[in-house]
């Protein structure tokens, strides 16, 4: 079991290999998976998988919780759940997540946390911590702002089983490809980032994240300094004089 980091050009791959166990996610698998979020200056993007066919991740690992005995216990191990979705969403860069096969509980919180999702026909997804004694927590507070409030309800308090259809339709998923098209659909994303400048993704990205905790009329004006930053290298005159020059 472990978290297999690979560099294909200018795309970091983190696959989460314990194919034999669905990608399950013990204690020791989520501090390396935090720490693979770490990327290169010349990174573009990173695509987060899981090993195998069967799932992206099957979830947290029942065995280690269910050893757990105090709530102090309970919180150490939540909190590498959480560390493991903080790293994702604070990366310089995209993190795609690449989604085959069963995608439940922290598999799916760990969805939530990438900037862009793209799953397999046959992917299923669900978050069943009530059905085994535990609220879902964390990372799943975003699912409001991915699915809306009643879906989120019925995700995390009817705890069903989801096919990949229905979660693009609530909006979870940006994409749903044959599973012979996963791949190749993942690398039409990588292509359409390598043609945006690095610094504007980047400053993009955190400008969202930043969104997401600002009031409205905050959120507004943080992309005023945003904006400006950008001048602050040389992206945007050479971007602009290329677009310029190829329109002449």
């Amino acid at each position: 079991m472990k978290i297999e980091i690979t560099r294909e050009g200018d795309v970091r791959r983190v696959t989460i290999a314990n194919d034999a166990k669905l990608n399950t996610l013990n204690s020791a698998l989520l501090l390396q998976l935090a720490a693979a979020f770490d990327v290169e200056e010349d990174i573009r993007a990173v695509v987060l998988a899981g090993e195998g066919p069967r799932a992206f991740i099957g979830g947290a690992d029942i065995r280690e919780m269910g050893a757990v005995t105090t709530p102090a216990q309970g919180q150490d191990f939540i909190e590498r759940v959480h560390g493991a979705c903080a790293a994702i969403r604070a990366c310089r860069v995209p993190v795609i997540a690449r989604i085959q096969g069963w995608c439940l509980g922290a598999g799916l919180e760990i969805a939530a946390a990438c900037d862009l999702r793209i799953a397999a026909d046959m992917a299923k997804f669900g978050m069943p911590e009530v059905r085994v004694g535990i609220p879902s927590v964390v990372e799943a507070a975003l699912l409001p702002g991915l699915i809306g409030w009643g879906r989120t309800r019925r995700l995390l308090l009817l705890a069903e089983t989801l096919d990949a259809a229905t979660m693009e339709s609530w909006g979870f998923l940006e994409r749903v490809v044959p599973m012979e098209s996963l791949d190749p659909a993942v690398e039409e994303w990588i292509a359409l980032l390598r043609e945006a400048g690095p610094v504007a993704i980047a400053n993009q990205k955190a400008l969202i994240r930043a969104w997401e905790d600002l009031p409205l009329s905050q959120a507004i004006a943080a992309g005023i300094p945003a904006f400006a930053r950008s001048w602050e290298t040389a992206e945007p005159g050479a971007m602009m004089g290329h677009f310029l020059n190829r329109k002449r």
